[in-house]
């Protein structure tokens, strides 16, 4: 008999703020997951219940909510109480009497929820989905995050750092993994967080916590090693296996931290996000090291302490491509496993996984757990709307071979990816050859920073030729650098500051149609790799259904749109066809005189 187990994600009260998600679960295999996002359109879901996606869970199965078997909430608020303190001494803090009196009720009405109602808010908003409601389980937020990393890894032990913001009262947790399950380590309590302490530089480079790290982190190699302002953050801050950041994060978000690092660096925060010095160039390349070398020295520590040289990680922290790149060339890492949605997103697979052994899970190779839409829906949406589209008897070869005379493509296949990357489903893709392709669609398409990269999707066959230290990289989450003889046919997707990339590698079994598409790529253009990013104009979540596609494909620059099996184009097809018959005609009557 079935056992269905839903995991999801809240962004309310005392379950975190960010991120919402949902699960659902077949035993010990996630067999639907989608982030509320997807659905509010709105970025990171903020303060928002998953009710959304928590439906959509039900509907792939045609469950309703009493047909689950328990529910799974990636938090256990009874362990924030080991922080209390903190949170009486950060409302003390708050300036005048009011905000003081008002700070400190706020923790204590938190304080009484946490111990005494932990799950009264969560079973109030499933009461509007169905009832009876089934059972409810908490799972401690970093054992879900370290349960993400290690369980779907394939490894029989290995060190797992879980690094993020904060959890219920840790930021930074070492664990040891085996067949049995997972065992802490070392906790590094919040406020000693890496998690805040690069949100608070990228709000001091004008960016948000939460949604601007990425870019503070592609910022970084466009800057140089700045002897005085590494000199400053080292003075606020230790580096290293006992790291120390609480100086500047000592208060809850981002407002304290900003303000020591205007005071220490004599300037104010930039108000102007995106456009850069080369002073804050350089203060994005140095916070990248110091975070770099630190988490590098915590997983040696490990790894030595452990006597294992396999590492995993997940937490919002190991979204960041090039600290992962740092940790997988580490002396003493032999191989690493990054969730691919390492963010707290991915909480709500890690709660699922966290109830089995570790070997009753099988290894990710994808994350296609979301929705996906029939031809004929998608056919009978145009038709509706008049737009018009063709069904090539080749599709692969067709968007191939417009990839390789310079179209822009949205790319709209199978099931939607769970997590940040696009990684073939829901994909703006384009000829990686050439730097003039990563302009236009950072211009014309993204509408973002010119100074920002893209990533390739190669064949996992080429990595090895294209990348150094090559090998199999299916989640776009791990940075390499590229082969010298090889960056003339990756200029689109290359870094411009350091040649480096963060690569996808494509395997027929993870997405047949997305492997056929590079391959005949390939034997058009010799290169077994496109340019890929995420279908999204700028700030906006990915794209989730057919017409949310189409309202993006006529609002960006893009050339073709591939919808399942068919294709719509700027130029419609009729006129394209007339055009090219027209132009043949021209060339026989030339050859005719």
């Amino acid at each position: 008999m079935t056992n269905y187990r839903l995991a999801f994600k809240p962004a309310i009260g005392l379950y975190g703020q960010h991120d919402p998600s949902a699960v659902l679960f077949e035993d010990s295999t996630p067999v639907f997951g989608v982030e509320e996002e997807r659905y509010t359109r709105e970025k990171h879901a903020t303060e928002t219940f998953p009710e959304q996606a928590i439906q959509a869970c039900l509907d792939h199965r045609g469950l309703e909510l009493q047909d689950i078997d328990r529910i799974l909430l990636p938090y256990e608020p009874q362990l924030r109480g080991e922080i209390t303190p903190k949170y009486v001494i950060d409302a003390l803090r708050a300036p005048g009497l009011a905000r003081k009196l008002s700070a400190l009720e706020q923790t204590v009405v938190s304080e009484i929820r946490s111990r005494f109602l932990p799950t009264r808010q969560i079973e109030n908003r499933l009461r509007r989905i169905g009832e009876p409601l089934p059972p409810i389980e908490t799972v401690a937020h970093h054992r879900c995050h370290a349960a993400s990393a290690f369980h779907p890894s394939g490894f029989d032990e290995a060190v797992v750092l879980t690094v993020d913001a904060k959890g219920e009262y840790d930021a930074t947790v070492v664990w040891q993994a085996d067949g049995d399950g997972l065992e802490r380590i070392r906790t590094y309590e919040h406020p000693n967080s890496l998690g805040l302490f690069f949100a608070v530089v990228t709000e001091y480079l004008g960016y948000r916590m939460f949604n601007g790290e990425g870019k503070v982190m592609g910022l970084a190699p466009y800057g140089d090693d700045n002897p005085e302002i590494e000199r400053t953050l080292r003075g606020v801050i230790e580096t290293g296996v006992d790291y120390d950041v609480t100086d500047l994060t000592q208060r809850w978000g981002t407002g304290h931290g900003v303000s020591m690092l205007e005071k220490a660096f004599g300037r104010a925060r930039n108000e102007t996000p995106g456009e850069f010095g080369q002073w804050e160039k350089d203060l994005a390349h140095t916070a990248q090291k110091l975070i770099e070398e630190t988490v590098v020295a915590i997983v040696t520590d490990a790894v030595e302490l452990l006597d294992t040289s396999n590492v995993a990680l997940a937490g919002g922290v190991a979204l960041n491509c090039k600290l992962n790149q740092c940790v997988r060339e580490a002396a003493v890492v032999d191989d690493m496993f990054v969730q691919p949605v390492a963010h707290d997103a991915g909480l709500a697979l890690g709660a699922g996984w966290s109830r089995y052994e570790p070997g009753a899970v099988d290894r990710q190779t994808d994350v296609y757990f979301g929705p996906s839409y029939e031809s004929e829906d998608i056919q009978s949406t145009l038709e509706t709307n008049k737009i018009e589209y063709a069904e090539p008897d080749d599709l692969e070869r067709y968007v191939a071979e417009r990839l390789a005379d310079g179209a822009l493509v949205g790319w709209f296949q199978g099931r939607m990816e769970m997590g940040p990357r696009a990684l073939g489903a829901r994909s703006i893709l384009a000829d990686p050859r050439s730097i003039d392709s990563r302009d236009r669609v950072n211009r014309f398409v993204k509408h973002r920073e010119e100074w920002r990269p893209f990533a390739p999707s190669m064949l996992e066959s080429a990595a090895a030729e294209y990348l150094v230290d090559g090998r199999p990289a299916p989640f776009m989450i791990d940075a390499y650098d590229v082969a010298d003889e090889k960056t003339d046919e990756l200029a689109a997707v290359l870094h411009p500051a350091d040649d480096s990339t963060r690569p996808q590698t494509v395997r027929a079994d993870q997405h047949p149609r997305y492997h056929r598409l590079i391959s005949e790529f390939a034997d058009i253009t010799g290169v077994p790799v496109v340019l890929n990013t995420s279908f999204n104009d700028h700030a906006e979540p990915i794209v989730r259904t057919p017409t949310q596609a189409i309202k993006d494909f006529y609002g960006m620059g893009l050339d073709v749109l591939a919808l399942e099996d068919v294709v719509v184009e700027k130029e419609p097809t009729s006129s394209k066809q007339r055009r090219y018959d027209a132009e043949a005609e021209s060339l026989r009557h030339a050859g005719r005189t």
